[in-house]
């Protein structure tokens, strides 16, 4: 629930914000797991019980899961510095839940092998074009996403308020002006890309 709530801080509930003032705000007690649990009662509600019932997987938690044990270890712990208990990550551990799960080695260093060493920004200069980054800042993955423009071609454009994957959802009536100022530019950015092929594409 709090993976999610910080992933999918979006408007305009913004739910990070409600799970905040329920841990600020007490009432549960002042200990640790009660203020976690006044999180949980803030974003969930006050329930009878909080056992999470069975759902069926959808396609995407699992071909997320298989690919970061095929090709995308992410090294993801938790350190000292949280409410939660120290949870550091051990690629030991990890090798083994994936040969568990679906019988195949984690590839720790296939990504930076594949396409060419840890600089993100000089692989691309070199090798790629009409790539649009685009990140919400409330989303903990744009710690490592792409936030600056790195050429002409390649491009990055992010919102302060916005959250994963938010400027790709369906548009509603209810969206704020900077969602769809957001997609705006983007979808300008495509369109310059298009007519220029077409362009280039008559030259021949």
């Amino acid at each position: 629930m709090y993976a999610s709530a910080a992933q999918y801080n979006k408007p305009p509930t913004y739910p990070v914000n409600k799970v905040c003032a329920g841990i600020d705000g007490g009432g549960f007690g002042d200990d640790i797991l009660s203020r976690i649990f006044g999180g949980l009662v803030a974003y969930n509600g006050n329930l009878s019980c909080y056992v999470n019932a069975h759902t069926a997987e959808s396609e995407t938690t699992v071909g997320w899961r298989w690919q970061t044990c095929s090709e995308l270890a992410i090294p993801i712990g938790i350190g000292n510095n949280s409410m939660f208990p120290p949870d550091p990550f051990d690629l030991e551990d990890y090798i083994e839940n994936c040969k568990s799960l679906y019988g195949v080695p984690t590839r720790p260093h296939w990504v930076t092998t594949y396409y060419g060493g840890h600089s993100i920004k000089l692989i691309l200069q070199r090798f790629a074009s009409n790539i649009i980054f685009s990140n919400g800042l409330r989303d903990p993955y744009s710690s490592g996403g792409v936030l600056e423009n790195i050429s002409d071609t390649i491009v990055a454009v992010s919102t302060v308020n916005g959250s994963h994957c938010l400027d790709i959802l369906f548009a509603k009536e209810t969206d704020p002006e900077w969602l769809v100022a957001q997609r705006k530019i983007e979808i300008k950015i495509m369109k310059e890309w298009i007519d220029k092929y077409y362009v280039d594409l008559s030259m021949f």
